[in-house]
């Protein structure tokens, strides 16, 4: 087995213990596995170290949750940015175990924490795979979740955080409401 394939194994197993099994399997896992199918598609020719942050996106997201956190805008933002850097450590300790170097283990680290966003190609990628897992899968029953007006602030800062190509393929791929599909053309 490739290094590239057993952290993604291990990855998955990690993600195994995901107590959410609502869609008939770890949430963590699924996810994971919805984030390199999308990755597949949009970027085939995507590093091992891409490959690996897309898999490791969410890894054991349940052991921080939203609700040890303050209320509002703050301890969500708060919350995300433990999460990222819980992930990046994790995924870098799996990729050290399959064999990678600290270089390469903190470049996925790089991605996984968003550091260079609309800078860097990859981080870019990673992100737009996150906006399409997203609108994909788990949109839809989040948007039923929401006021109208806050779901179009969520929308439209979703749509910010894509390169103009992911937003370009939104609209060819998604049938949203022109509301919502205004954000996309900004």
């Amino acid at each position: 087995m490739s290094r590239c394939a057993a952290t993604l194994a291990a990855i998955d197993a990690a993600n195994a213990a995901d107590p959410d099994s609502r869609e008939g399997q770890p949430a963590a896992q699924l996810y994971g596995q919805r984030m390199s199918s999308e990755l597949s598609r949009l970027f085939p020719g995507a590093s091992e170290i891409l490959q690996i942050a897309a898999r490791g996106q969410h890894i054991e997201r349940w052991v921080l949750q939203r609700r040890d956190y303050e209320e509002g805008r703050s301890g969500y933002l708060k919350w995300r940015s433990d999460l990222a850097r819980h992930h990046a450590r994790r995924v870098g300790e799996i990729m050290r175990e399959a064999g990678y170097c600290e270089e390469d283990a903190e470049r996925a680290g790089h991605m996984l924490r968003k550091e260079g966003l609309k800078r860097d190609a990859e981080v870019q990628a990673l992100e737009d795979v996150i906006c399409f897992v997203f609108l994909k899968w788990y949109f839809a029953p989040f948007a039923g979740t929401q006021d109208p007006d806050k779901l179009e602030r969520i929308v439209t800062k979703t749509a910010r955080k894509m390169s103009p190509d992911g937003r370009a393929r939104v609209l060819e791929e998604f049938d949203l409401p022109e509301h919502l599909a205004s954000c996309f053309r900004a």
